[in-house]
């Protein structure tokens, strides 16, 4: 279902702040997306009395507090399951989650191919600066060779993951890509992925200027470039050829959308096909399962 609390109110993105104060470091990329966020529900029309936040543990996870919404600062890599919990039981409400690279695809790796295979009606906005801030810069699985970091003082041992190739592989319906460096794009992507009807991606390169010191805005800058213009959006094949970066640059903007029936849409139908929820008989529902 869409949500009743899109579109439904007019606020300026200054409006979705909340009072605690914003407490990373300064230079860290994080201020960028937030931003980014607040004029991404300001454009959606999203009342923030049907607002859900979702995080884990991690400088990104705290973005919740930042934010006037429901919130819940859940475990370490837990945040996708917890959504998901959210999104069956509250499918009005409009579902977020905000986590980094750690969070996402190292303690937490292994919820991520089935909150996109599933379809879960919800937007994750995964900020990837290509470390551990929060806990004084341990190596993450996007982390380049290169660094140096806490827990590889001579650099790392393996090569970094590639989000964007394991999320459309997964069955992501909406997958984008941006840099905190650019928060009007970050916007509209994030826009896009809240007012899309399933599971919605958004992979945010974020710079890290107190733990990891060769990803630097500049260097971002340097990576990054747009799609090219007429890039098929419907086409799988085109958004991973985009996701293996041609040409050694990180293409930013929107990969891949598809529509697609979401968890939410099967699970109701699994209701109806026992009598409704009027009806709901759990001697019911054993009974068909028995052969």
């Amino acid at each position: 279902m869409s949500s009743p609390y899109m579109h439904a109110t007019e606020m300026k993105p200054k409006d979705y702040k909340s009072d605690v104060s914003v407490v990373w470091c300064p230079g860290c990329g994080h201020h960028g997306i937030l931003n980014g966020v607040y004029r991404a529900l300001a454009e959606a029309g999203v009342d923030p009395t049907g607002l859900i936040c979702v995080s884990g543990i991690g400088c990104s996870s705290r973005l919740p507090y930042f934010l006037q919404s429901y919130k819940m600062h859940t475990l370490h890599g837990r945040a996708a399951p917890v959504a998901t919990g959210a999104a069956v039981v509250r499918p009005d409400l409009v579902n977020m989650i905000s986590g980094g690279d750690g969070d996402g695809f190292a303690i937490g790796g292994g919820h991520m191919p089935h909150v996109a295979r599933k379809n879960v009606n919800l937007t994750y906005v995964l900020m990837d600066n290509g470390i551990y801030g929060l806990t004084k810069g341990q190596y993450s699985p996007t982390s380049r060779p290169e660094l140096k970091a806490y827990t590889t003082p001579y650099g790392g041992p393996e090569e970094p993951m590639n989000p964007m190739l394991y999320m459309l592989t997964y069955g992501a319906t909406y997958v984008a890509q941006a840099f905190a460096g650019k928060p009007g794009l970050c916007a509209d992507l994030i826009k896009g992925a809240l007012e899309h009807k399933g599971f919605s991606y958004v992979h945010i390169f974020t710079q890290c200027p107190s733990y990891n010191k060769i990803d630097t805005i500049e260097f971002y800058r340097d990576l990054v470039t747009e799609i090219p213009e007429g890039h098929d959006t419907s086409d799988l094949g085109a958004a991973m050829e985009l996701a293996r970066r041609p040409g050694g640059k990180a293409p930013i903007g929107l990969f891949y959308k598809v529509d697609r029936p979401t968890l939410n849409d099967h699970l109701d139908e699994i209701v109806t096909k026992v009598g409704g929820h009027k009806d709901y008989d759990i001697q019911k529902v054993i009974n068909l399962s028995r052969p």
